[in-house]
């Protein structure tokens, strides 16, 4: 019992502090003001080392939301971690992974957001390697090693702002075309860890850690790292580069739905989901749209963890077990949890009135009020679908259909921890859209024809008829004549095959024949070792001349007399 006590302390703690970040934001935004903290560590030549802290209502309020969503991951563990032997150290690592989040979210400073960015990119490692597998192992190198790519890009933004003798992006909020350079390097680390198109084979692959470890990593933590670093740079977007973002974000929508709607494993179907939305939001900031991609960041924070933690609940009834195949008729033996499921899938495809609606809906119509062209909207609108498409395919495999297993019904929802830490985000999620909509959001009125305006649902209605079609069919999709395109849409265009054995073979070929041929090889007899060897077997030879015997005094004297004889 002390463990679910300190459970509920450290959840009172951070629900207190999210709900007065929560309500400071909301006067700092009424009252259009902000705090600005600098202290000056030390002066290197002409640049001074600061440490710079910027509270405003965008970093409180989303502090606020990763902090109520930590309190009930914590919460959630309490029971989901029970009889885990290394659980202080899990307890760590959580909250080593919330401090880092809160040093990237409060800092205006690259320095410090590099600590922050490493930081995260730390923990996330131990943490998806938790479990201590070769599975783990691998998914946990992956994560690592894509990351490590983009705090790569931002050591060299921090070394070109040697120039500026400044890090603060507040001094450079001005916009000077010499500063392109560092804003292309940070747009670019940014698509590392919100795992766009070519760094999307990470995400699905750090589903290996705990459950509550993805409800926070994949709500409101490292994957929207990158996402809040471009949200706060806002001034980037007067470049190129937002030609690059559209077409990336675009690709990483329509691969992720696609993939979604052939994945049978439980948790991995919300990772794609992850991937899609991140994928939205990284096309509302190609537009401009900064305040929307903030507001369906924070929306989607919500009822991601919900998603994930009701998934948890299924998994942890089910003993483990993540295919979706062999699961059904949740509303029977889990009603409550499913009941928490269905909303948070409704919330994720839009359903009118729910926190994602608020936020989805109102990209896809100012979007449709832009400038763009014909095939970024047509992509746009088909990833909508199939989004909507395989929320209404697990919809269907876990409540609707019948039992598979005839043991299912031995399920129960446990405690109630698990169930009393979603019942805040089932509430957050159904109310919270609407409320941030009309508290935070001015947005203009959108004028749109009559079939535009139609257009939104249409597509929701279509992707509900495909996904319960598909649900039907799914059996049928390895007989299907053309295999490989079912194999390709399903592996995520082969990203996680390129992004594993195909970077490692040749250097690990080139590296083996060199070590063969050089270490191995005629080093292994030219260099110390091969000396050394020679030096001992001379040295053995003369010590067995030097014995005293018989046969070598009379051959060493015949040869002492050949030569005197000779000379």
């Amino acid at each position: 019992m002390f463990v679910l006590s300190m459970w509920n302390l450290i959840f009172m703690l951070f629900f207190t502090f999210s709900f007065m970040l929560f309500f400071s934001s909301l006067i700092m935004l009424n009252l259009s003001f902000s705090f600005y903290f600098s202290w000056n560590i030390f002066s290197w030549g002409a640049t001074d080392i600061n440490m710079i802290f910027l509270l405003d209502w965008i970093s409180l309020m989303f502090l606020s939301f990763v902090l109520f969503i930590s309190g009930s991951v914590f919460y959630y563990s309490g029971e989901y971690m029970e009889g885990e032997i290394n659980l202080s150290r899990f307890i760590f690592l959580l909250a080593g992974f919330v401090g880092s989040m809160g040093l990237l979210i409060f800092s205006p400073n690259l320095i410090s957001i590099l600590l922050g960015w490493d930081g995260l990119g730390l923990v996330s490692y131990c943490l998806v390697i938790y479990y201590q597998n070769y599975k783990s192992l691998n998914a946990g190198t992956l994560t690592v090693l894509s990351n490590r790519v983009g705090d790569v890009l931002i050591l060299l933004g921090i070394v070109w702002m040697i120039n500026y003798g400044d890090w603060s992006f507040v001094a450079w909020m001005g916009n000077d075309q010499s500063l392109i350079l560092t804003s292309a390097l940070i747009v670019l680390a940014s698509l590392t860890k919100s795992a766009q198109i070519p760094f999307s084979a990470w995400l699905p692959a750090a589903m290996a850690a705990p459950t509550p470890v993805s409800s926070l990593v994949h709500s409101s933590t490292l994957v929207t790292a990158g996402i809040y670093l471009v949200i706060r740079l806002g001034w980037v977007y007067d470049f190129w580069m937002n030609e690059l973002l559209m077409v990336l974000s675009v690709l990483t929508m329509f691969m992720a739905g696609l993939g979604a709607c052939f994945e049978f494993d439980l948790k991995k179907i919300i990772a794609l989901s992850t991937l899609s939305q991140l994928g939205l939001m990284m096309y509302s900031l190609s537009l401009g749209l900064v305040k929307v991609a903030l507001f369906h960041l924070l929306m989607h924070a919500l009822f991601k963890a919900l998603l994930f933690m009701s998934a948890g609940c299924i998994i942890h009834g089910f003993k483990g077990w993540q295919d979706i195949r062999m699961m059904g008729n949740m509303m029977t033996s889990l009603p409550f949890i499913s009941s928490c499921f269905v909303v948070s899938n409704l919330a994720l495809s839009g359903m009118p009135f729910l926190a994602g609606f608020y936020s989805k809906d109102l990209i896809l119509e100012l979007s449709l009020m832009q400038e763009l062209n014909m095939l970024s909207l047509f992509m746009l609108f088909l990833s909508t679908g199939l989004t909507v498409a395989y929320t209404f395919r697990l919809i269907y495999y876990m409540v609707r259909r019948d039992y598979v297993l005839s043991g299912s019904s031995n399920l129960s929802d446990g405690w109630g921890i698990m169930m009393k830490s979603c019942l805040g985000l089932v509430t957050f999620s159904v109310f919270f859209g609407a409320l941030i909509s009309w508290i935070a959001m001015d947005v203009n009125s959108i004028v749109l024809p009559t079939s535009l305006k139609n257009l939104t649902l249409s597509v929701c209605i279509l992707g509900v008829l495909i996904g319960f079609l598909m649900s039907q069919s799914s059996y049928n999709f390895s007989k299907m004549k053309f295999s490989i395109i079912i194999w390709l849409s399903g592996s995520m265009w082969f990203l996680p095959y390129l992004s594993s054995q195909p970077l490692t073979y040749l250097p690990l070929k080139t590296g083996s024949e060199i070590m063969k041929l050089g270490d191995m090889g005629w080093l292994e007899l030219m260099g110390g070792q091969g000396i050394s060897s020679y030096i001992l077997k001379m040295s053995y030879k003369i010590q067995i001349m030097s014995e005293n015997s018989i046969k070598i005094f009379i051959l060493l004297a015949w040869i002492i007399m050949s030569v005197i004889m000779f000379f």
